[in-house]
């Protein structure tokens, strides 16, 4: 069974290479899908694979590198037929 695994990151996310450590957390977990920072100050995640894997990036992802602050994280999860990305992905605000 795949999953498709949403979460938006909250604290001092930004500028602590957090998207960076997240894309090479996810394709050592051989997972698809994206990274990117949003105007708000959050980071936002979607990855795509199995669910067990799925849960470690996002224990990953609730402690961050050393140098960010993590406050909250909200997760969606949600079952998927197939994946919808190649390789994954990190995007800086100003990409589209």
């Amino acid at each position: 069974m795949l999953y498709q695994l949403t979460l938006t990151i909250h604290g001092r996310v930004q500028g602590v290479f957090f998207r960076e450590s997240t894309c090479a957390e996810a394709r050592q977990l051989g997972l698809v899908g994206s990274v990117e920072n949003n105007a708000g100050g959050t980071v936002s995640v979607v990855a795509e694979g199995p669910k067990e894997k799925l849960e470690q990036l996002k224990k990953f992802c609730q402690a961050g590198p050393p140098y960010a602050k993590v406050e909250r994280v909200e997760e969606e999860w949600r079952e998927i037929k197939k994946l919808g990305f190649v390789g994954f992905l990190s995007k800086s605000s100003h990409d589209n």
